[in-house]
């Protein structure tokens, strides 16, 4: 019993501090607030001036959740289709507004950036775009 004790508490000195094990810190961190908001070269948030409806959309705190998402699902998550939109926007291929709806207007310019990659042109949503934009 005395020996169970002596071990545990090494282990327990040995292991001070330690959180657990961490696969990638940057996909699971838990220190983000939103995934999917825009960040400046030193990763802070910034709030944009104009208040949108999608700012008050879900969004879940960690970003590996949404590598687990179907393009469906993440299709029809308005937050998602907000940041979409907003970076389609900033590359200069869509030109609407940013309401978080997947309409053909996004469409058409997820296939022109398909074009421009050398993608195969769907005017989907996939993983190859999803990479180029820099999303989960």
């Amino acid at each position: 019993m005395k020996r169970i004790v002596l071990v545990l508490t090494g282990m327990l000195l040995v292991c001070n501090g330690v959180q657990g094990f961490i696969l990638d810190e940057e996909i699971f961190s838990h220190r983000s607030a939103d995934s999917l908001a825009p960040r400046d070269e030193y990763d802070l948030l910034h709030q944009m001036p104009n208040v949108r409806a999608t700012d008050y959309a879900h969004r879940d705190s960690r970003r590996w959740v949404y590598y687990f998402k179907s393009n469906e699902e993440l299709m029809a998550d308005t937050a998602y289709v907000a940041a979409l939109q907003r970076d389609l926007k900033r590359l200069g291929y869509y030109c609407g507004r940013l309401d978080g709806v997947f309409s053909d207007e996004v469409s058409f310019a997820i296939a022109r950036l398909q074009k421009n990659y050398s993608m195969r042109v769907t005017g989907e949503l996939n993983g190859p775009v999803r990479r180029a934009l820099h999303l989960p």
